[in-house]
């Protein structure tokens, strides 16, 4: 018997899950201007954003909807450093 794969990118992962990647990501002040909610801004804390995020529905869109973006643009958020930099290790100094 083969197990049940879900095509839903957010089974399996907890709105507690989703609110401190983001914070992880962005910060609570780039989190509070992407969204903008109060429990972001004013004394933001992960309790107190779940308890806001549970009982609003439209909220709770907003957070899984920027939790999918920065899932998607994860590869692209960091520019790729070149490989060699000949410049790196000059011994000539700037002035």
């Amino acid at each position: 018997m083969t197990a049940h794969i879900s095509k839903d990118p957010l089974h399996g992962v907890t709105l507690e899950m989703m609110v401190n990647a983001l914070v992880a990501r962005y910060g609570w002040s780039e989190l509070a201007n992407r969204i903008k909610i109060n429990c972001f801004r004013k004394d933001p804390s992960v309790k107190s954003s779940l308890k806001f995020l549970r009982r609003t529905p439209w909220a709770r869109a907003e957070v899984e909807a920027l939790y999918l973006d920065s899932l998607n643009d994860n590869g692209a958020a960091e520019p790729e450093a070149p490989a060699f930099n000949p410049w790196a290790n000059s011994r000539i100094t700037k002035s």
